[in-house]
């Protein structure tokens, strides 16, 4: 497969699976503003999955549209981090998930707007202010419960210890992600990774949160297409309208 039309999956199934799983809080929130906010997240992300996918589909040169890109794939094919597959989980390690996602995804959208992909630079552009605003509320949720009760920083701190070895994988660059990056497409690894220590380092502090080993092991294969079992359930409830009925329209 070609380099770009693999990057661009890449940052559209990032977006599509975590969507979807916070589509699954529909309805579930702790409160009314966060159920709300939830699916806010939710539908950004999509949005921004939709515009990957197109550009993904016209690059491929296969005559294949966003929607047969998101339905029509199997879990081999999704080039997703694994991160994004975890289950939701309680609140905090939902929480905890979208915070260690959402850093990344801040430096890696607000370096690809000076991408020398004039496409790439106008989605990242569009998606900027609302990934901003992605990252500002989850540290803001991630220090609230870890510097709130006892019982709330107990469970963010077990949140950040067990989601910890997936929050390596997006900086665990292979052929694809070197050649985006000698092509100026995509930002290098090294200065992403210091900037999402920093953050996470920061938020982490006013947490009163302990941050696990900087060294430690990560997992990695899921921008390969080697997932968790987790994925196969999450796309055969998204998938199944689709595949039940194919070719189907409102």
């Amino acid at each position: 497969m070609d380099h770009k039309v693999n990057y661009l999956l890449r940052l559209g199934d990032n977006a599509l699976v975590l969507s979807q799983r916070l589509s699954e809080l529909c309805g579930k929130g702790p409160a009314l503003e966060e159920d709300m906010a939830l699916t806010n997240v939710a539908l950004d992300l999509l949005g921004q999955a939709r515009m990957w996918f197109t550009y993904a589909g016209e690059l491929e040169g296969k005559g294949r549209d966003e929607d047969q890109l998101a339905y029509l794939r199997d879990a081999h094919d999704f080039r997703n981090v694994l991160l994004v597959e975890q289950p939701n989980g309680n609140y905090a390690d939902t929480m905890m998930r979208q915070f260690f996602f959402d850093t990344w995804h801040y430096f890696q959208i607000g370096a690809l707007t000076r991408s020398s992909d004039a496409r790439i630079a106008e989605i990242a552009e569009k998606s900027l202010k609302e990934v901003t605003y992605h990252l500002r509320r989850s540290g803001d949720l991630v220090v609230r419960l870890g510097d709130g009760t006892d019982t709330s920083h107990a469970y963010a701190q077990t949140a950040a210890n067990e989601l910890w070895m997936y929050s390596g994988e997006v900086f665990n660059y292979d052929e694809t992600d070197e050649a985006m990056v000698a092509a100026g497409v995509a930002p290098a690894a090294a200065p992403l990774r210091q900037q999402w220590f920093d953050h996470v380092a920061d938020i982490f502090g006013e947490a009163t949160l302990t941050m696990p080993p900087v060294d430690a092991w990560m997992q990695k294969g899921g921008k390969q297409g080697r997932h968790s079992e987790h994925l196969g359930y999450l796309l055969a409830e998204m998938q199944f309208l689709q595949r039940a009925y194919p070719g189907a329209e409102w």
